[in-house]
């Protein structure tokens, strides 16, 4: 119990250490994360689809 609380003390502690973004930082990181997401899913769902019309033509 007691390596428990020495961690959550821990954690807290370097909590406090890190340099958070600001809001407007924190949106626009995300946004672009999201789009990456959508592009790159967009991307290799196209081509498995290429793909497979490809396969099905053999």
């Amino acid at each position: 119990m007691k390596k428990l609380k020495k961690f959550f003390k821990g954690v807290k502690k370097e909590g406090k250490t890190v340099r958070w973004p600001d809001g407007k930082t924190l949106v626009k990181y995300s946004i672009i994360t999201i789009l990456m997401i959508a592009f790159f899913g967009l991307f290799f769902y196209a081509l498995d689809a290429l793909f497979a019309l490809i396969r099905g033509l053999l």
